[in-house]
């Protein structure tokens, strides 16, 4: 069983050393501590710009508030990002370093969104640094992957929910939670391969017919 759990433990909590990046992504959310983190790794200089994304979550319809900080002012946040902004800031993190992308609703939008925003503003992002839930991390990879196909990642997560790779199988609310984390991943990357499948059928056939065949 221990050697399942731990199969189960490294395809989850995916976590890398932090190296000089291009940009670092916060892919939405209601914790603080994610903020927190990329604003640490911008002022020790690990990238020189910060893009938090997100609406709200797509199952509730508004942005809750913040699940980890006392802060009274945050709670009147309209979205994610007005929140990971507001808290980027205080941390002394300045405006012009954070970026904007406050309309994903759920993972795979915050990397559609964040990769339309880079490509807007130009910028060729060759490295980067996701800083995640620790056990939303290997979803976070993928499809940030998908998006940025060119890019190296840094998944740079933060443990959140008193949730980690050490405990998340000791109580029933963490096995819950990361084994959802898992039928997610499961199921939204099955849809986005059925896409990439019918994507490249299609494009196939032009190139048939590009071809002259039948």
């Amino acid at each position: 069983m221990m050697k399942f759990l731990e199969e189960l433990t490294d395809l989850v909590f995916v976590e890398d050393l932090p190296q000089k990046s291009d940009i670092i992504f916060i892919p939405g959310g209601r914790y603080g501590a994610l903020a927190l983190q990329a604003a640490r790794l911008y002022k020790e200089g690990m990238a020189p710009l910060i893009l938090p994304s997100g609406k709200y979550s797509k199952l509730v319809g508004f942005f809750e508030g913040p699940a980890d900080m006392p802060d009274s002012a945050l709670k009147n946040c309209p979205t994610e990002w007005a929140f990971m902004d507001h808290i980027l800031r205080s941390q002394g993190v300045p405006a012009d370093a954070i970026l904007k992308e406050d309309q994903a609703t759920f993972t795979y939008e915050n990397a559609i969104f964040s990769r339309q925003t880079t490509d807007r503003l130009g910028l060729h992002i060759r490295r980067a640094i996701i800083c995640c839930q620790a056990y939303h991390a290997k979803r976070c990879r993928i499809y940030y992957e998908i998006l940025y196909p060119d890019t190296q990642f840094f998944i740079c997560p933060v443990s959140t929910q008193d949730i980690s790779r050490n405990n998340w199988y000791r109580d029933e609310r963490k096995i819950d939670t990361v084994l959802g984390e898992i039928s997610r991943l499961g199921d939204q990357f099955h849809q986005i391969v059925r896409q990439y499948g019918m994507d490249q059928q299609k494009k196939h056939r032009r190139n048939d017919n590009d071809n002259g065949c039948k």
